[in-house]
C-alpha cells in the first residue's frame, strides 16, 4: 500500500454529531462536492453502514467504487476498498477526540493507489487537495446543522 497521508482539523461540535454525519452517506452529495453519489449495500449490527458504492468525480479522477466500514463508537471509523474502476486500493480512517464542550479535532487519514500511474509528488498534492476539501467540507456541514 502506499504512504498514508494525515491531515487534522478542529469542528465545534461533539464527536457523536460528527459522525453521525460521516455515516449519513445519503446526504454525501449534498455537501461532499465530489461525490455525485452514495448508496448504502449493507448495513451492519450496529445500524450503520458497512458497505457503500460511490459514484466519484474529483476531475481528474472519476471512479465507481465500493468501500467496507468498520465503525468504532464515536471515535473512529476505518474503511477499505472493495472494489473498484480507476482505484486499485483505498484504506483510510476518521478519528474524532473531543476537546470539551462542543468542540472536537478530527484526523483524517487516507491511503490510495490508483490503476493509472502517477508521479508520487503529483499524488501527493492531489491527497493533500482531497483531504483538505473533505475536511473543511465536513467541518462546515457539521457546524451548519448545529445552527440549523
Amino acid at each position: 500500500m502506499p504512504d498514508e497521508s494525515t491531515q487534522s482539523i478542529g469542528i465545534d461540535a461533539d464527536p457523536s454529531d460528527i459522525m453521525a454525519v460521516i455515516a449519513d452517506f445519503a446526504n454525501y452529495p449534498r455537501w461532499a462536492g465530489s461525490v455525485k453519489s452514495a448508496e448504502v449495500l449493507e448495513t451492519g449490527p450496529d445500524g450503520r453502514a458497512r458497505r457503500v458504492a460511490f459514484v466519484l468525480d474529483a476531475g481528474i479522477v472519476r471512479d465507481r467504487y465500493e468501500l467496507e466500514y468498520s465503525w468504532h463508537g464515536d471515535e473512529r471509523v476505518e474503511w477499505h476498498l472493495l472494489s473498484g474502476q480507476m482505484m486499485r486500493a483505498q484504506e483510510g480512517s476518521y478519528a474524532v477526540r473531543g476537546e470539551g464542550p462542543a468542540h472536537s479535532w478530527v484526523t483524517y487519514s487516507l491511503s490510495v493507489d490508483l490503476a493509472i500511474p502517477m508521479l508520487g509528488l503529483l499524488k501527493r498534492k492531489a491527497e493533500r487537495v482531497v483531504m483538505d476539501t473533505a475536511l473543511k467540507e465536513l467541518k462546515k456541514r457539521v457546524e451548519s446543522l448545529r445552527v440549523a
